[in-house]
């Protein structure tokens, strides 16, 4: 089990939990997630990503992500202007935030 803030990941289950609630994530989606907060507090980059959720080694769009990351912050409840839990560095990649 992960815990980072209020969100719990269950790797092996591939369930997970944002307090006492129970979100369901598609495959792509908990893939996304589990990469980010496994590697909570650090900037993960969008190739990373590509490389580690989608297992390709090139892309030309980044809307993948982008379309995916939209549907998982809505089922955390994280509002994308003022992120509390993914926020998104410019130029960089994705952070999971710890606080």
């Amino acid at each position: 089990m992960i815990t980072v803030q209020d969100v719990r990941l269950d790797p092996v289950d591939r369930r997970a939990w944002r307090g006492e609630e129970e979100i369901s994530f598609s495959r792509k989606e908990f893939d996304l997630v589990h990469a980010l907060i496994a590697r909570a507090g650090d900037i993960v980059t969008r190739e990373e990503l590509m490389r580690d959720v989608w297992h390709a080694s090139f892309w030309t769009s980044s809307k993948t992500i982008d379309v995916h990351l939209g549907w998982v912050r809505r089922k955390l409840g994280d509002d994308s202007r003022r992120p509390h839990l993914i926020s998104t560095i410019r130029g960089k990649g994705l952070r999971f935030e710890t606080e």
